[in-house]
């Protein structure tokens, strides 16, 4: 598990040396390298490294796992369950979560274009000539890693972890034989350079943030794909030799800068020995994409959550591991990743320019994170009272100068990641409201169940053998299909379920739970399959449990009815006439309910009708 995730969780932050200080020197901030300076900008990654990654991350939000699933989405189900009733922090925190899930799946956009982009731009300084080649072979290489994804986490993730352990020893060895050359830089581990820096440089010195960063992208990836490992192989794996190899490297580069200055434009690759130079590129590339897999991963967690919290409409997901349920892809998530990408990629043309946009969607993320960090564990941490709000004041403090500092390239690119958040949170949201308004018109024109049962009492139908399944979102309302069959058919079948999928804020549920029955009259029983956010429901299975309840349950003598919507946008009810649209499209492309519930096909009757938003 932990080689496993070494080569998924990993790979992002592990290929920040790339552009880090080549991106902090860059004439963008002005900076001179003297000595001053160098160990200043390495002692704030350093130390950016052991506050938000190492304590943070690693030790405290790994802790606040909402049953062993992470991401902000899953911690921001562990806070609302942490609220309770109280329905205003519960609605200001769903927002802030919806918002961080949104930035999350931009992140996975701009990751796998700055990471690959910039290894391969190494080619650069082993040819120069070589550069008219570096767009076409970075969009060969993420369409690539793309359609690769469909063979899953799992052998990905076996298949990239021992070139990611390469690549550590490889960081780890050349900022050794680097740091030999000149051990002063040693003294960057001491903070006071860090504050040192900000004392000669002043707001100048926060605005420098904005390339620090660069050194922490990729903790958000380690919390949301703690699913697929779980929280001890990601701890041990960073606090034994990831953090290890990074610290040589980043040292080695500044070691390079005290004694040539020159080296500012790509200090990584020039401190590569000549003979190692094309070695160290194809690694670096491989590399790249392989961090690439944190985001992409992370993004398909994020993206299965939102749908089964009702953020998104449903997609296909298909699980590739028989041991780990978090282990999975979605193919919807990945085609619109990998369009979005080799767009980004195509329109920025370089890693430098991506740079100035990178960092906004990682930082924002960050903050929303500890904010919601603060209200799931207030009432359940195991720390002392003090310690926990002095460490997530810390945190809340850092998170907030690296969003500032990110914010002041907003006119230089870092409106991109943002602009890609905020469409994706309008896409969450809508489909969020679209779903009320669709339940809350259903419930309007509906017919309540405790009025309609008593009057088939009194003009009771045909009854014909087997069990007839309604498939309901509302057990108070009579699912249309069972008055549709009523009207067209004019037979009721001998037992008759109004069947509900609930997800609750749980990422599973336990068997015990997975199916409630309520007894009704004439053989009708209201039943609700329970499942977490971080399962897909398969109806049939839940459904052999009926037996526990006096029930007997033929799939073969089963049939399932649904009705299938066909939304109507009013200019002046709902939401704008945009938005309902916009609902509209999303509701005729997702995945019909009936697949999404494993219902089988051969079994299915649909009824069809219009409902008005």
């Amino acid at each position: 598990m932990m080689l496993g995730a070494i080569g998924v969780v990993f790979g992002d932050i592990g290929t920040s040396p790339l552009y880090t200080l080549k991106e902090a020197f860059s004439p963008h901030y002005g900076l001179t390298p003297d000595m001053p300076t160098v160990l200043g900008i390495l002692s704030l990654i350093f130390w950016s490294l052991i506050i938000v990654i190492t304590l943070k991350y690693v030790l405290v939000i790994m802790r606040a796992d909402n049953d062993g699933e992470g991401g902000v989405m899953a911690l921001t189900a562990l806070a609302q369950r942490v609220l309770g009733t109280s329905s205003r922090p519960v609605y200001v925190v769903g927002i802030l979560g919806v918002f961080g899930a949104a930035l999350f799946l931009g992140d996975g956009v701009l990751t796998p274009a700055i990471s690959v982009l910039s290894a391969v731009e190494g080619l650069k300084v082993a040819a120069p000539a070589l550069g008219r080649w570096v767009l076409p072979l970075t969009l060969g290489i993420l369409l690539a890693l793309f359609l690769s994804q469909r063979f899953g986490t799992e052998r990905v993730g076996k298949a990239f972890g021992p070139v990611i352990v390469v690549w550590f020893v490889a960081l780890a060895a050349l900022g050794v034989a680097n740091i030999l050359s000149n051990p002063q830089v040693l003294k960057a581990l001491n903070p006071y350079w860090a504050i040192r820096f900000f004392v000669d440089h002043g707001w100048h010195g926060i605005i420098i943030l904005g390339a620090v960063v660069l050194a922490v992208t990729g903790g958000e990836a380690l919390y949301a794909d703690m699913g697929h490992f779980g929280r001890r192989p990601i701890q041990y794996a960073w606090n034994f030799f990831a953090l290890p190899a990074l610290t040589l490297n980043y040292l080695g580069q500044g070691s390079l800068l005290l004694r040539d200055p020159a080296v500012a434009s790509n200090p990584f690759f020039i401190g590569v020995p000549g003979w190692a130079l094309y070695p160290m590129i194809a690694l670096a590339t491989a590399a790249t994409v392989i961090a690439s897999q944190a985001v992409i991963s992370g993004a398909y967690s994020a993206a299965r959550q939102a749908m089964q919290i009702g953020y998104l409409p449903r997609m296909n997901i298909v699980y590739t591991s028989r041991k780990t349920m978090g282990q999975i892809y979605v193919p919807a998530v990945n085609r619109i990743l990998m369009i979005l990408t080799i767009a980004t990629v195509i329109g920025f043309g370089s890693s430098t320019a991506l740079a100035t946009a990178y960092g906004v969607s990682v930082t924002a993320t960050m903050l929303i994170t500890s904010i919601i960090l603060v209200v799931a564990m207030r009432s359940r941490s195991s720390m002392p009272s003090p310690v926990f709000w002095v460490l997530a004041s810390a945190f809340i403090l850092v998170d907030v100068a690296f969003l500032f500092a990110n914010l002041i390239k907003f006119m230089d690119g870092a409106w991109f990641p943002i602009a890609l958040g905020v469409v994706a949170f309008t896409l969450l949201r809508t489909w969020a409201r679209g779903r009320q308004l669709l339940r809350a018109e259903t419930s309007t024109d509906g017919i309540r169940l405790d009025a309609f049962l008593p009057s088939l009492m009194r003009h009771a139908p045909v009854r014909v053998p087997g069990t007839a399944v309604f498939l309901t979102p509302q057990t108070d309302i009579v699912p249309r299909a069972l008055l549709h069959n009523l009207k067209h058919n004019k037979v009721l079948h001998k037992c008759n379920l109004l069947l509900t999928v609930q997800s609750l804020p749980v990422p599973f549920v336990a068997a015990e739970r997975r199916l409630q029955i309520e007894p009704l009259e004439l053989d009708f029983y209201r039943a609700t399959v329970n499942v977490g956010f971080m399962e897909t429901p398969d109806v049939p299975l839940a459904l052999m449990r009926l037996d526990q309840h006096g029930l007997i349950f033929d799939p073969m003598d089963t049939t399932y009815f649904a009705s299938r919507e066909r939304i109507v946008a009013h200019p002046r009810r709902g939401m704008v006439l945009w938005r309902d649209k916009l609902f509209d499209f999303m509701h005729r492309n997702a995945t019909p309910a009936t697949d999404f519930f494993r219902i089988p096909a051969t079994r299915l009757v649909e009824l069809g009708a219009s409902v008005e938003i």
